[in-house]
């Protein structure tokens, strides 16, 4: 009962109901815990990542080839890499909380599993294979829209806030940016990074994350926000 009870509210937090709630069950299944619980290679949710990759992959590339009707094959592709990588899909899926309902092992569950970027991202792939099977493409379409492709410039504006930064920098002529680690805290399996970002010495921003790449990402961004409103 407790399982179908915490499915319930995941289903709530999708916006989608499912007929066959076994399917988002398996959607939710880490390796780790289908291993520590004796379930085998098929009960994890490793073959709905690969489904839901394949959707999400059709579905952003037609919403791409829509919304920018004159922009090249090069251009677009790099926009879809962009709208389905690792940290934005994270990102997209930690908006509900589908990191609090992910089944891990214990030894997953204590190493910071639940919040590392790649195995979020991967549920969230098997979470839209799931609704795919469950209720066919339009459903999954829909969820996409609603979760993955929306309120896309900042996402963009996010993500590639270090290559912005860069061409902003650019433009005007000035020095290069540079990234400096000024802190790290906490165990070698959940560090906490801390990174400043500065032109010409001037400290444009500062930023956390759990690995080096991500903070230097967040420091950038506030540098980019920094910046357009000067």
């Amino acid at each position: 009962m407790k399982m179908e009870k915490i499915l319930k509210e995941l289903e709530r937090a999708l916006g989608y109901r499912f007929q066959n709630l076994s399917l988002l069950q398996q959607a939710i299944t880490h390796s780790s815990y289908s291993n520590e619980k004796n379930l085998g290679k098929l009960g994890c949710n490793e073959r709905l990542e690969f489904l839901g990759d394949a959707v999400l992959e059709i579905v952003s590339s037609e919403f791409l080839f829509q919304k920018y009707p004159s922009l090249p094959e090069g251009e677009l592709t790099k926009k879809r890499a962009s709208m389905v990588c690792e940290p934005t899909l994270a990102m997209c899926a930690r908006v509900f909380h589908l990191e609090k309902f992910l089944l891990l092992g214990r030894g997953e569950e204590n190493t910071g599993g639940r919040k590392r970027d790649s195995i979020v991202s991967d549920a969230l792939e098997a979470v839209i294979g799931a609704i795919y099977l469950d209720g066919g493409l339009e459903s999954a379409k829909k969820f996409i829209l609603t979760h993955v492709l929306n309120d896309m410039e900042h996402k963009h504006l996010f993500y590639d806030s270090k290559t912005i930064l860069q061409e902003i920098v650019q433009e005007n002529g000035k020095n290069p940016v540079s990234y400096h680690l000024v802190h790290e805290e906490g165990p070698d399996h959940n560090k906490v990074f801390t990174v400043e970002v500065r032109i010409d010495q001037e400290l444009l921003g500062i930023g956390q994350g759990h690995t080096k790449k991500a903070a230097e990402q967040a420091a950038a961004y506030q540098a980019v926000m920094t910046l357009k409103k000067s």
